[in-house]
């Protein structure tokens, strides 16, 4: 669903039982600015990321890169 900002901030109630089920697309001066989401589908996103940002780091220290303690370590030796 898409909605004009100014119809959004008038019936807030209206599109946040809306949101609840599907989201809602608020359109500002011709452009799409923000989506209305169910706090749940926040959550279920946030924990995709998550998941997603913990198995790319797991990846990466695997091939070798440090974790950031360790790279200061070495760029405060070289530095010293």
């Amino acid at each position: 669903m898409e909605a004009k900002a100014t119809e959004v901030k008038n019936k807030f109630g209206k599109f946040s039982d809306i949101a609840r089920h599907e989201p809602v697309i608020v359109e500002k001066t011709g452009r799409k600015t923000i989506v209305l989401i169910a706090f749940e589908e926040y959550e279920r996103l946030t924990q995709i990321e998550d998941a997603y940002w913990s198995e790319k780091a797991l990846r990466a220290e695997a091939a070798g890169y440090a974790d950031p303690e360790k790279s200061m370590a070495f760029i405060k030796s070289k530095h010293a």
